[in-house]
């Protein structure tokens, strides 16, 4: 069942609770209860994330890549845990809008290095 659950769910849009597309599910993060029965904790999303479930070289160049951008080294993924999901269809649809899930690393530095040096930046409408 695990492998099934994992298998549904990578590679689907994210979309928060107004339509917003966030990122894709690109892995996916399994813990165990008190009984020690698995359940599905997070997904994941982020380059850090996909480049550990590609692996090999692809996978450390993607990382790799993606670490140029951050500070915090090791890259962490953005975790949404699964209880914040609404429905899971063609897509995977939160209950929480974007704005409410924590930022990415890469997305925190593109804005403070580049989208915030961009004049009328601020004014634009989100």
């Amino acid at each position: 069942m695990r492998i099934q659950i994992s298998q549904e769910l990578l590679d689907r849009q994210l979309v928060d609770r107004d339509g917003r597309l966030i990122g894709k599910v690109d892995d996916v993060e399994f813990a165990l209860d008190a009984d020690g029965v698995p359940y599905l904790r997070s997904l994941l999303s982020g380059p850090g994330a996909l480049g550990q479930r590609v692996g090999g070289r692809l996978g450390r160049m993607l990382v790799l890549t993606a670490e140029r951008f951050v500070t915090d080294r090791p890259m962490a993924p953005l975790r949404i845990p699964y209880a914040l999901v609404e429905r899971v269809d063609s897509a995977v649809w939160l209950r929480v809008r974007a704005d409410e899930l924590p930022t990415s690393p890469v997305e925190q530095w593109l804005r403070r290095h580049v989208i915030d040096r961009i004049p009328g930046a601020h004014r634009a409408s989100g």
